[in-house]
């Protein structure tokens, strides 16, 4: 929980009571600007780490919170506490990103006919030295749907019924996605 100067409280995460938001939600509902700053900053960075994994790119991730904090703001007047405002902006933020893949007709969860041709290009991943990467780095170059499954189910815990609900791919697309982008990721990753 984060303190503001004049002693209102933001939670940070799902410790608050979901039944009731705190004073600060509730005066940034009534429009004032200082208070949704302050709910901006206490969340952001959890919200761009979000669009970051989901995303794969940095400068992406940047415009996805932007959007995501503007919709919250045009929304948050019908937030009623029934989950903490981390859940609720979570949710938004997984929409904004599906829904801006979606506009923008990108192949964001296409199916993956051919697991040896993934976008991936292992060899290269194993044989040059100046390659060093990471878990965060080898989920960039998994395709977009794969990687979308992945940081769903993987990182976030969601189960593959709300992933299923969530892209509108069926709950075994998304086990397949999940099981290949993680054959992938340990091809890229091994020594």
């Amino acid at each position: 929980m984060k303190r503001l100067a004049d002693g209102a409280a933001v939670n940070r995460g799902d410790d608050g009571d979901p039944g009731q938001p705190d004073a600060v939600v509730r005066r940034a509902q009534g429009g004032d600007v200082d208070a949704f700053e302050a709910v901006y900053r206490a969340h952001a960075p959890a919200i761009h780490a979000l669009c970051r994994r989901m995303s794969g790119e940095d400068a992406e991730a940047n415009e996805l919170v932007q959007d995501v904090f503007v919709r919250a703001w045009e929304r948050l007047p019908s937030f009623r506490g029934q989950s903490s405002l981390a859940t609720w902006l979570h949710r938004l933020a997984v929409n904004e990103v599906l829904e801006k893949w979606r506009s923008n007709k990108r192949e964001a969860l296409r199916m993956i006919d051919d697991a040896d041709g993934l976008a991936l290009d292992a060899w290269q991943a194993q044989h040059d030295p100046d390659v060093l990467m990471d878990v965060e780095a080898a989920m960039t170059r998994l395709p977009a749907g794969s990687r979308t499954v992945f940081v769903l189910h993987d990182i976030e815990g969601y189960s593959h019924d709300e992933i299923a609900s969530m892209t509108g791919i069926a709950a075994g697309t998304s086990r397949t996605q999940l099981f290949r982008a993680r054959r992938a990721l340990a091809r890229v990753l091994e020594p």
